[in-house]
């Protein structure tokens, strides 16, 4: 490193973002991701002794996976080389691999290669890097936000370990927002700043788990906001507000007006109302309530509400479930919509959610009666001499594969749990139910 190179890095690192200059330098730093950095986790041992294969870190924006690589770049005693591929080309990454070469033929030195972004590169691009991955002239750090199994080749992707990072918990984020307001040495600790606490709680669900968004916003506050009488910049809600451009709304997460809106939002689905169910779903999307508490209700709206006069609403709602958590925010907003439309115009019918209800509540007060023993099982050993499903009538041998026999036990042949509604599909089964019951 000559001098204009060493007075560069020192000027950047000063004049760099707070969301840079915060960057851990230690694995005992980082925040989040213990589910693969905890001290029992491989990849925290690998880091530890220095005993790094190739990576893949995969996960959405702000999630740490640039991070991961800077404190592996702090801890190894291996050559550590950055590239960008969005700005990157070949010859960029020839001068690297000819560096590697040179490093471990005459020094014994290997050379870690962190590529950001590299879902990027072109196939022609991750092909050149296969060989000297291959052969470990190079250790492959590749950073992505898209899925690596569509994005980045195959045989890269099987000569290295792919770790999915999760976006940060509420909690992790306020730790972060903390450390900038308050840390001497990276944060903003030397402007003398205080920040409230419900501007931290504002902007730790604001962020969805990005820890850059909220980092940005406390810089912002700290540079542009006057200091009070007692000396202090005061960062209070309106900053914060003000600082990442979203209004505040009155929606308090774990209060009364968290369960209003998720109330008033079932119901609008339950009644048929898509227009009140998207202004809903709008309003917790805005406040920052977790898609996969709505997700959820959705799921259970579907079953509890639409049932079996739809049956495809439980499809449709499970698949938004396992969407939603795939896609992340903001896009999740979309597929929310989707399903809380669907549901809020499907038919409506409770039979099942009803049946259900009627069956549990006889079985706490009850007696429970054994199962007819033409239903029992006759496979186990010993089970055929005791008459165990001996008389039973396979359905599928008799007329609309439908038989007349005893399913309930003794003293509850009559009883009627799933009474069918005329809505939707609903009309189809009772009409079928009828049609094989008068023709067995």
């Amino acid at each position: 490193m000559d001098l204009f190179e060493y007075m560069r890095s020192n000027t950047m690192e000063k004049e760099s973002p707070l969301a840079s200059r915060l960057r851990p330098t230690t694995l005992d730093e980082v925040v989040g991701q213990k589910h693969i950095i905890g001290e029992d986790k491989l990849l925290y041992r690998a880091i530890k002794a220095d005993k790094l294969s190739s990576v893949l870190f995969y996960g959405p924006p702000g999630t740490g996976k640039t991070t991961l690589a800077k404190v592996i770049a702090n801890t190894t005693s291996s050559n550590f080389k950055q590239i960008n591929a969005t700005i990157a080309n070949k010859k960029d990454m020839e001068e690297v691999v000819e560096a590697a070469k040179d490093s471990l033929a005459m020094c014994g030195k290997k050379t870690i290669l962190f590529i950001d972004e590299i879902h990027r590169f072109n196939k022609g691009q991750q092909d050149y890097l296969l060989p000297f991955v291959e052969d470990g002239t190079v250790i492959l750090i590749g950073a992505t936000t898209e899925n690596p199994y569509f994005e980045v080749n195959s045989a890269l992707i099987s000569r290295s370990i792919i770790f999915e990072l999760q976006p940060l918990s509420k909690e992790d984020v306020k730790t972060l927002i903390l450390r900038a307001v308050y840390d001497n040495d990276k944060g903003m600790g030397a402007y003398d700043a205080v920040i409230d606490d419900d501007a931290v709680e504002f902007l730790a669900n604001l962020s969805n788990g990005d820890a850059r968004m909220a980092l940005n916003a406390i810089e912002l506050g700290v540079l542009s906001t006057n200091r009070s009488e007692d000396g202090k910049i005061h960062i209070d809600i309106e900053t914060a507000q003000q600082c990442i451009q979203k209004r505040v709304i009155k929606y308090d997460k774990s209060g009364d007006n968290h369960y209003d809106v998720i109330s008033a939002f079932i119901k609008s689905m339950r009644g048929s109302d898509p227009d009140a169910a998207v202004y809903y779903l709008a309003r917790m999307i805005y406040a920052g309530e977790s898609v996969t508490f709505i997700a959820r209700r959705i799921v259970i709206c579907a079953c509890e509400d639409v049932g079996m006069a739809d049956p495809n609403a439980l499809v449709v709602a499970n698949a938004a479930a396992d969407a939603v958590h795939k896609i992340g925010m903001p896009e999740a907003g979309l597929i929310l919509a989707e399903a809380a439309v669907y549901v809020a115009t499907a038919p409506k019918s409770n039979a099942s959610y009803m049946a259900l209800n009627k069956a549990m509540e006889m079985i706490k007060n009850d007696e429970t009666p054994r199962v007819p023993t033409h239903l029992m099982d006759a496979h186990y050993k010993g089970a055929a001499k005791l008459g165990h499903g001996l008389g039973y009538k396979y359905a599928h041998d008799y007329k609309n594969h439908y038989v007349k026999q005893q399913y309930l036990p003794d003293g509850l042949e009559n009883e009627v749990f799933y009474e069918p509604s005329d809505n939707g599909y609903e009309v189809k089964v009772k009409d079928h139910m009828k049609k094989i019951r008068e023709e067995a």
